[in-house]
């Protein structure tokens, strides 16, 4: 273990956490952290801020590390493992509300609400590894951000720890709260740069009754969002992405763009739709149900961008998307009603191009007034890179004196957000 930068930091940890739950980081984790802690409880995690506070030693929480392990330009001290802080505190079926601890997956807190015919509608790639940790301070979403928003608009209270091993909450149990400062939306995306989050609670929304889902091939990106803005205005789908030619190679061979519609409801609902989007796209693709839509959203919603050598988010206008990507030379992941995409170049890119590409990426955004943020670069580019855009002097200086207010020690996952925060 890499303590030797900090003389007797193991025998520190052992005695706040005990014997066994401080270890050497596997897999992914080692880009992110030298050790990883298991804390049991929220005392715990206190008393490692309030010690790293001290000594001045950099610590970022982590659920898989996907997420951190694909940006951290060097890996931190300490990396707080939510490993054993993963249950379901609350949950009010009648009130359609959960409280769980941030280090519960959301595959595994939507298998406790299943009985209920309910779920935390967010879906991000492989929910079985997002801890909701993970899921609020890396923003993750997937195709039903398009009917159900994002983690943002469904959390509705929050505890974390912060300067001073603190516990700082806000928002609360219930959906009509609006007490004190909207926490929730500033720890939403900030990557850990301000505190540990222990516990959320979430708005949830019952299972659709079917779900059906349209796939539809095209020889041209053009076509393919045409025919998506047809559909986007005609009706209130549950998702609606496209997939570029090669990105599509996991559904066949052919090398053809690939629109996904998906929609859910009641068998009458179900019906009407599906014979609207016949009508509209001119009886084109094919429309699955049952078991095929859910095997091939689940194929779509898993199309891994963490760990490409390079890959990014761009965000626009959802009318400019579509020709913004044509233009760009990249394989893609769309969310064609939302103005989202995921993004990897076309071609590899070495450590001299890969700058170009980027600055190149952004330059198309600016022009559509969007941003583009990285998602995941190969440790030999990762230094010539910044992984957000940078915002205005007063935006900026704004950021800036948030971190200082909530880490003024600026441990918190320090050099990991905008500006190098």
């Amino acid at each position: 273990m890499a303590f030797t930068t900090f003389p007797n930091l193991a025998n520190r940890l052992d005695s706040i956490v005990g014997s066994g739950c401080v270890r050497a980081p596997t897999d992914s984790e080692v880009r992110v952290a030298d050790t990883i802690v298991e804390p049991a409880s929220v005392e715990e995690i206190s008393e490692i801020v309030r010690l790293c506070e001290a000594d001045r030693i950099a610590l970022a929480p982590i659920g898989a590390a996907r997420s951190l392990a694909g940006i951290r330009r060097t890996p931190v001290a300490i990396g707080i493992s939510m490993t054993r802080l993963a249950r379901v505190v609350a949950y009010e079926p009648d009130d359609m509300t959960v409280v769980a601890e941030s280090g519960i997956t959301v595959g595994k807190l939507n298998a406790a609400m299943a009985d209920a015919r309910q779920r935390l509608p967010v879906d991000p790639c492989e929910p079985e590894l997002t801890t909701l940790g993970s899921l609020i301070g890396a923003a993750h979403s997937g195709p039903l951000r398009l009917s159900e928003g994002t983690s943002r608009d469904l959390l509705i209270g929050v505890r974390f720890v912060g300067h001073g091993g603190s516990l700082i909450h806000g928002g609360g149990r219930v959906v009509k709260n609006v007490a004190g400062y909207d926490l929730m939306k500033l720890l939403g995306g900030s990557f850990g740069t301000l505190g540990i989050v222990t516990e959320a609670t979430f708005k949830v929304r019952p299972i659709p009754t079917d779900y059906c889902l349209a796939v539809v091939p095209y020889p041209r990106a053009s076509d393919a969002f045409a025919a998506a803005s047809i559909l986007n205005d005609a009706l209130p789908l549950s998702n609606l992405d496209i997939l570029s030619a090669a990105l599509g190679t996991r559904f066949d061979s052919t090398g053809q763009f690939r629109l996904f519609a998906g929609f859910s409801g009641s068998p009458l609902e179900i019906g009407y739709q599906a014979g609207r989007i016949r009508d509209l796209l001119g009886a084109r693709g094919e429309i699955l149900d049952s078991d095929g839509a859910l095997r091939s959203y689940k194929l779509l919603r898993d199309v891994d961008f963490h760990s490409a050598p390079l890959a990014a988010q761009i965000a626009v206008p959802p009318a400019c998307l579509g020709q913004l990507l044509e233009s760009s030379d990249v394989e893609f992941r769309a969310h064609a009603g939302s103005g989202i995409a995921q993004i990897i170049p076309a071609v590899e890119q070495s450590a001299e191009a890969a700058p170009k590409t980027v600055a190149r990426w952004r330059e198309v955004a600016r022009s559509a007034r969007g941003t583009v943020r990285l998602v995941s670069a190969a440790p030999a580019i990762r230094d010539s890179l910044d992984f957000f855009d940078t915002p205005n002097q007063g935006a900026l200086a704004l950021m800036r004196r948030l971190k200082a207010a909530f880490d003024p020690a600026g441990i918190f996952n320090p050099g990991c957000f905008v500006g190098g925060i």
